[in-house]
């Protein structure tokens, strides 16, 4: 049975680059909370503007991936739960919104890493073309498109 498979090209990962990262920082929010490390996405974008730590942060990442190795300090969480307001009990677990704090720089490298992921998965066809949620240029309004077209041709 295992004979019939055939054999398929392996794709090389290609590294990260310093357009990742600048693309990713500039989405997340300065007045977002302080995480695990207390720095700020306000502080990671200035000091992501100087050229020479912006390579070290980049070259962090693609370390990671050629040793394959996440470090452990990456990967330490502290959780907060916080209440939400105007619930009439606090008695069940519904009343309350746990939030995850993280390493400010992991964060970031695991954005780039979805994105990189998110490319090579489309690129490659590995995504049928239904598959809508949560991808670049599917949103639903590629939904409707899709689904009006359909009802269309029909």
């Amino acid at each position: 049975m295992l004979e019939e498979i055939p054999s398929i090209h392996t794709l090389s990962w290609n590294t990260f680059s310093e357009k990742e990262f600048i693309s990713s920082i500039t989405k997340y929010n300065n007045l977002s909370t302080p995480k695990l490390d207390k720095l700020l996405w306000k502080h990671l974008k200035c000091i992501v503007k100087d050229k020479s730590y912006l390579k070290s942060i980049v070259n962090i990442a693609n370390t990671c991936f050629e040793l394959n190795h996440w470090p452990s300090h990456f990967r330490t969480s502290t959780t907060i739960i916080i209440l939400k307001s105007n619930k009439e009990s606090y008695n069940t677990s519904k009343a309350f919104r746990p939030i995850i704090l993280l390493n400010t720089l992991s964060k970031l490298i695991e954005k780039v890493i979805g994105y990189h992921l998110q490319f090579y998965v489309i690129s490659n066809n590995f995504i049928h073309p239904s598959q809508l949620g949560d991808l670049k240029q599917r949103s639903s309004v590629n939904a409707d498109i899709a689904l009006t077209h359909f009802i269309h041709t029909r």
